[in-house]
């Protein structure tokens, strides 16, 4: 576990010390959302309709595969959707489109992921101001006609036509149900009954109540299934190398979930973690004794040019109801013809 999770996963004297400014957070935000709405500070509204997708917390909880899930339906509507992140705090600034050649360690791994997932059928961009990345995809891009965006909750200069947002019920989700800076949650679990569409993974924990929210639509994320590096149509089920010597190879992002694979299929398994948006290098992956490397699907990626044989990819797969599947493409056809 990370420094960041472990102290967000406790309450200790710190957090109490903290909880006053947290208080102070929710309070602004709050503030900031009456401010936009009573157009004291403008937003600015897009030619094309903005679905703002977002995690409950700092953790990614699920967003970055329900953003290539929502892209995908959306192809298959006919429309031509484009993507909009802010990524790391580490990236220049302005908007630029991100390739599968791009630094991981400037647009952050996920980003990165995106791109290699999408490119060829969406276009990513990133870029800290998010109106001018999404005017200059669409710049780019005339053809695209609805923008997805990454993260930006509470970015209400952007007008957003649909919110999304997902919970992740884990323990690693929702950590110790504080607010930021106490705790992990970006906002409050009270301002979940105003959300279009609310996406779950996992069970409700007690100390989040539901009861007042928006309908929920469950998602799981699939862990069953690995593919070969080199022959990604070679796929097969990880719990058959239980008895076989494996190395796990992930970034602090995913140690968390790579480390319940290992409980949960009871692996003969080494776990080997790195920071966040590390660039992996060849002798990352020198294991010449193991049988199976496994990594998840958004690092192994990145080791395609170098990658040995016994380089295995768990797909960032999910999962969703297909009643949101239902509910978001009529919500947005209404918002369409509004």
């Amino acid at each position: 576990m990370k420094l960041s999770e472990l102290y967000w996963h406790r309450i200790t004297p710190l957090h109490l010390i903290l909880w006053p400014v947290s208080v102070v957070y929710g309070i602004f935000l709050t503030f900031k959302k009456l401010c936009y709405w009573l157009d004291i500070f403008p937003s600015v509204t897009l030619p094309v309709p903005v679905v703002i997708l977002d995690s409950i917390s700092v953790d990614d909880g699920g967003k970055t595969p329900l953003t290539i899930w929502l892209a995908e339906i959306l192809l298959k509507h006919g429309y031509h959707p484009g993507i909009i992140t802010r990524g790391n705090s580490d990236n220049p600034g302005s908007p630029v489109a991100v390739s599968s050649a791009s630094d991981p360690g400037i647009v952050g791994a996920r980003t990165l992921f995106l791109a290699q997932r999408c490119e060829t059928v969406c276009p990513v961009w990133i870029g800290n101001d998010r109106v001018a990345t999404a005017q200059a995809l669409l710049q780019a891009h005339p053809l695209c006609n609805i923008i997805i965006s990454n993260d930006g909750l509470h970015d209400y200069r952007l007008s957003r036509d649909l919110e999304i947002i997902t919970v992740d019920f884990s323990e690693q989700g929702l950590g110790n149900g504080l607010l930021l800076p106490a705790g992990p949650l970006r906002t409050h679990p009270r301002s979940m009954k105003t959300l279009d569409f609310i996406v779950t993974n996992g069970k409700s924990r007690h100390q989040i109540d539901t009861r007042q929210w928006r309908m929920t639509y469950p998602m799981k994320l699939i862990n069953e299934v690995a593919y070969n590096v080199l022959k990604p149509d070679t796929r097969t089920l990880i719990s058959a190398f239980r008895h076989s010597k494996i190395h796990i190879v992930t970034d602090d992002n995913n140690a968390m979930r790579m480390f319940d694979l290992i409980q949960a299929l009871k692996l003969d398994a080494e776990l080997h973690t790195f920071t966040d948006n590390h660039r992996y290098l060849p002798a990352d992956l020198h294991f010449p004794e193991t049988d199976m490397i496994l990594m998840p699907e958004e690092n192994a990626l990145q080791c395609q040019q170098f990658a040995p044989q016994t380089l295995w990819a768990i797909p960032n797969d999910i999962w969703v109801d297909s009643a949101l599947y239902t509910a978001f493409m009529k919500k947005l056809k209404n918002e369409s013809m509004n």
